[in-house]
């Protein structure tokens, strides 16, 4: 058995899982919150039993310290040598990674440089890398990239149609995100479908609080919603997607916001929040709709709009499709989203059952067994895919 622990580190958490490997056995995992705040929250899995205490926790270095103490300490290993490998998320590789790679101080510098692009999330999850790298400094540790998936699309998928010398100059392009997310379900669609993933057209439907779309050919991504940023593409919980960007210089007018105010706004208060004016959650969503709030139902019916243009954009890119695949929080739970997505699919061979779209959770086919089409459930495992490429890296 080889242990292996996944990292995702955000501004003030740090979300871990501790796996054997090759099997793929979730040995324990958890997540320290309000790192740095106060009331700090650590929370572990012991023996299935979720144990959760309040403490203060300055800094990433602590709760790295903290999280590795509490493995012994109830003796879910034995010593910390046990652990061979740390595999990390970063959201941004740019165009410099395409796959996933072990951690040297050049990639370490790189991913800080790439914090330009995702100035959210690549500064936070370059501070979880080089807290392990402090407390393990002999334990190899990999770099994962969301980015990393769609650097296979093609330039006239990627490219904007602005001056060239914004892309070659500043980097801008279309970089997508979700990827480690995107290539699982893919892998695992082939497994289900019983056919080499090579020979597939696949459209996956990543759909949470953020969503976004891939178009996925031979197994490699040829196309993608999200764009230079993760605001681009379908409607989200709270960011707006796709909109004609001649409304942010109107807005700033009509408001007298600032760029990055708008920014602000097309991020945390647009999508379905925006829409329905009191949540972002698609629970409540669905609950205010059944009521018979309008503005609820029309948040739905967007959401599900979009996704249903991108499913037929990429169909018509991959000149068909064999397979559909639902994943993340929204895909996986909820059937009323589904149905609106594939409501009128049927000119393009997906022929989808009611009855098994009844689901929540867990792996299930959703269509007919006459359809051309098949519509898979899948749920993601991200920190899965980022055990298996650090276990290969690290080998």
């Amino acid at each position: 058995m080889t242990k292996i622990i996944a990292i995702n580190a955000g501004s003030s958490s740090l979300k871990f899982q501790l796996f054997d490997m090759p099997e793929e056995k979730v040995i324990t995992k958890g997540i320290v919150e309000r790192i740095g705040l106060a009331h700090a929250v650590f929370t572990i899995v012991v023996k299935g039993e979720k144990r959760t205490k309040e403490l203060e926790i300055p800094n990433h270095e602590v709760a790295v310290q903290l999280l590795l103490n509490e493995l012994t300490a109830h003796e879910i290993i034995a010593e910390l040598d046990e652990i061979v490998g740390v595999g990390h998320r970063v959201v941004h590789g740019g165009e410099d990674f395409s796959q996933s790679v072990l951690i040297t101080d050049e990639v370490i510098d790189k991913i800080s440089k790439l914090s330009d692009l995702a100035p959210l999330h690549n500064p936070a999850n370059l501070t979880g890398i080089l807290a392990f790298k402090r407390v393990l400094p002999d334990v190899p540790a990999v770099a994962v990239f969301d980015t990393a998936f769609h650097q296979s699309m093609p330039e006239s998928s990627y490219l904007y149609s602005l001056p060239y010398s914004y892309y070659t100059e500043y980097g801008i392009r279309k970089y997508g995100f979700h990827g480690t997310s995107h290539k699982y379900v893919s892998e695992r669609a082939a497994e289900l479908l019983g056919r080499p993933l090579e020979q597939l057209r696949l459209i996956s439907c990543h759909l949470g609080n953020g969503a976004s779309i891939a178009a996925i050919e031979g197994g490699k991504s040829i196309d993608t919603s999200m764009g230079f940023t993760p605001l681009a593409g379908v409607t989200m919980g709270t960011r707006s997607g796709d909109i004609d960007p001649a409304l942010i210089p109107f807005i700033m007018q009509k408001t007298e916001k600032s760029a990055d105010e708008v920014l602000d706004v097309l991020n945390k208060q647009s999508g379905m929040l925006g829409v329905t004016g009191f949540s972002s959650d698609l629970r409540d969503i669905e609950m205010a709709a059944e009521e018979g709030n309008d503005r609820a139902e029309l948040a739905l019916e967007i959401f599900a709009n979009h996704i249903h243009k991108y499913i037929g954009s990429y169909a018509a890119k991959m000149y068909g499709v064999d397979a559909i695949i639902f994943t993340a929080g929204i895909g996986e739970n909820s059937d009323v989203v589904r149905e609106r997505v594939l409501r009128g699919l049927e000119f393009m061979g997906v022929y989808w059952d009611p009855a098994l779209n009844k689901v929540r959770g867990r792996e299930a086919f959703i269509n007919y067994p006459h359809s051309p089409v098949k519509v898979i459930i899948i749920p993601t495992n991200e920190e899965v895919m980022i055990a298996r490429d650090t276990i290969e890296l690290i080998s």
